[in-house]
């Protein structure tokens, strides 16, 4: 990574791209431009460091933590693997996750083991099917997010598992949001107790901010950190195109509104003892917990050593932008942006790329793969 601080003009004039935001799209738009295309690279982040939310850091006990909430990196492409390979060796990820219900942990998702909990009886997948069928409401079109969980498991478990978990993350009722929402959650009728299902379920061995560290590294990449794009949109003129990866509706100046986002505080707390949970994360759904889970990332990271940390998270409505609201108010405003978004890319080839600028909920394997795929389209409509 060529840093220059803030203030700095870094040779303006020679960048091919200019790239609002240093977390994973924006580092891998700048390492393609240079390795494939021999394209420089000015990328301009408001914060102090690289990686975006996947950064992570040593905490003041020594341990290795995520700053901005667990990331579980898992996907299916194996192509994907391949590709960051180059720049990280991986460990295997440890992605289980327990759901505390009156002081018992189930496994989530709903696998067989948590059924057998919850209803105190013993089952197999026939039974298990046969006993969820009896439970869910007959609704064929889930319109909402508590439709959707209703559909699939009934009432109980949804009261249990989904509904006060749902109003804590979101301040909203389950029915007022998407029915994507709770859809991400599979259901099993295995004994399966990972967290999700992908083929490849991995954690760089170093740290996510090793591995963007190493990706930016080529010297026609330069990193200008605590610099908001605001700053240098109009001083810095890329030969080629401008991405930009931040809210798309600060992009714009919230001409047709502000869109809803919801966000976290961390309360950090260390224990002297190696591990304090039995897994990486615990989920609570009860209204009365203020947190809506706690995380001890050693538990992926493979760290050895003596003492632990764990990361309670408070969910809120202002702060750093997490998670869009996907509800149909916001999703009227962002189309309003999405069109002029995309009268600005014909234009004045900026493109609009990553989780905030498309106001869409994405994994980081997800994001990266966004990533490559605008590459490809700069190659064509840049070169």
């Amino acid at each position: 990574m060529n840093a220059t601080p803030s203030g700095t003009d870094g040779g303006a004039d020679g960048y091919d791209l200019l790239i609002a935001g240093a977390g994973p799209v924006g580092c891998v738009i700048a390492e393609r431009a240079a390795s494939v295309m021999g394209w420089r690279s000015l990328i301009v982040e408001k914060r102090p460091h690289i990686a975006g939310n996947c950064y992570d850091r040593e905490h003041a006990s020594g341990v290795l933590v995520h700053q901005y909430g667990p990331h579980y990196f898992r996907t299916n492409s194996a192509a994907l693997i391949e590709y960051l390979s180059r720049f990280t060796a991986w460990i295997p990820g440890n992605y289980i996750v327990r759901s505390s219900l009156g002081g018992v942990l189930y496994p989530f998702p709903i696998n067989l083991t948590t059924l057998e909990l919850f209803f105190g009886r013993t089952l197999d997948e026939t039974s298990a099917r046969a006993l969820l069928d009896a439970l869910r409401s007959p609704i064929d079109a889930p319109a909402n997010s508590e439709e959707f969980v209703l559909s699939r498991v009934g009432r109980a478990m949804y009261e249990a598992f989904y509904e006060g978990y749902t109003v804590k993350q979101w301040a909203r009722h389950p029915r007022d949001l998407d029915a994507s929402v709770c859809g991400r959650i599979p259901i099993r009728f295995t004994r399966d107790d990972r967290y999700v299902d992908h083929a490849y379920q991995v954690t760089p061995a170093r740290g996510f901010t090793a591995l963007f560290e190493r990706m930016t590294a080529d010297p026609r990449i330069t990193v200008r950190l605590n610099t908001d794009f605001r700053d240098v949109r109009g001083a810095v003129t890329p030969r080629r195109a401008t991405i930009y990866t931040g809210p798309l509706d600060e992009y714009y100046d919230h001409c047709y509104g502000p869109l809803a986002w919801r966000s976290l505080d961390f309360e950090w707390r260390t224990f002297d003892q190696p591990f304090v949970q039995p897994c990486v994360q615990i989920n609570f759904p009860d209204v009365q917990v203020p947190y809506t889970r706690s995380v001890e990332i050693k538990h992926v990271t493979g760290q050895e050593h003596p003492q632990t940390v764990v990361s309670y998270e408070y969910p809120r409505a202002d702060g750093e932008p997490f998670y869009p609201v996907p509800d149909p108010v916001n999703r009227q405003i962002y189309r309003q942006y999405e069109e002029r978004a995309r009268a600005d890319t014909a234009a004045h080839r900026v493109y609009f790329a990553g989780r905030l600028a498309r106001y869409v909920y994405i994994n980081t394997d997800e994001a990266i793969e966004s990533a490559l795929a605008l590459f490809d389209v700069l190659q064509r409509e840049c070169a």
